[in-house]
């Protein structure tokens, strides 16, 4: 069965001053009986690793080579060697930021794997999208394109992430994400066997917080969550980790 999973992505925020909040959450929930990932930028890994106990690090985002002439980039040799074990790709904000492409996030998921690293590939809707009924047809075509040939539940994370919900404080029905989450999982029985897609963790992204956490992870296939400002403090990063445990 696919592991729950409480992620959080803290995106380009936090200096070392804000590793008091990592400190208040290992001391909240010394032995969580979930995953728990955060994901700083990449100045906070190393120091992050250090004092993070039972929570996972990740990076944000690699580079698809292994090392060269890429001026301002990271790669995922670089995130591990850093103490990174898992690393967010084709978050939307890269693909609309920097126009990440399906291929390129495929090709940064492999170099990711080479080096040891769990993906955590991100896959959404924009509102128009969501408006002109084409939310399956968007996200099955990013899924295919974006997560390679070989991808297991032990190499990688599937993260749906409404793209009109982040930030916005608007959140899809419940209805609305298990559409997209049974979606997903017959998607991944089809490609990789029904087996297999029980595997795969599910997680859900778009304005996550304590008031809500509780209700999304009641629903079908979602096995946790990708969570953005609600995980950069402790007081609110962690009742949403006691939710999940209480599933």
């Amino acid at each position: 069965m696919a592991r729950k999973i409480a992620a959080g992505n803290w995106k380009m925020n936090g200096t070392r001053a804000a590793l008091a909040e990592v400190e208040a959450l290992v001391n909240a929930h010394p032995a969580p009986r979930v995953g728990v990932i955060l994901c700083p930028p990449a100045t906070l890994i190393c120091a992050m690793k250090a004092i993070a106990g039972p929570i996972a690090v990740g990076g944000q985002d690699c580079h698809a080579e292994p090392s060269g002439a890429h001026t301002g980039d990271i790669s995922a040799q670089q995130l591990c060697d850093a103490g990174a074990s898992y690393v967010i790709l084709g978050h939307s904000e890269r693909r609309a930021d920097h126009a990440e492409t399906d291929p390129q996030v495929e090709a940064k998921a492999q170099a990711a794997w080479a080096a040891g690293l769990q993906a955590v590939i991100c896959i959404g809707e924009t509102e128009t999208e969501r408006d002109a009924g084409t939310t399956l047809a968007v996200i099955g075509e990013q899924l295919s394109a974006s997560v390679p040939e070989g991808a297991t539940g032990a190499n990688t994370i599937i993260a749906y992430e409404p793209v009109w919900a982040i930030g916005t404080g608007r959140t899809p029905t419940l209805a609305q994400i298990a559409e997209v989450h049974d979606f997903l999982r017959a998607e991944l029985a089809e490609r990789f066997g029904a087996d297999q897609a029980t595997e795969f963790s599910l997680l859900y992204g778009g304005s996550v917080k304590p008031s809500n956490a509780a209700e999304i992870f009641q629903v079908a296939n979602v096995d946790g969550a990708l969570v953005g400002g609600a995980s950069l403090k402790a007081a609110d990063f962690g009742p949403i980790i006691a939710a999940l445990e209480s599933i």
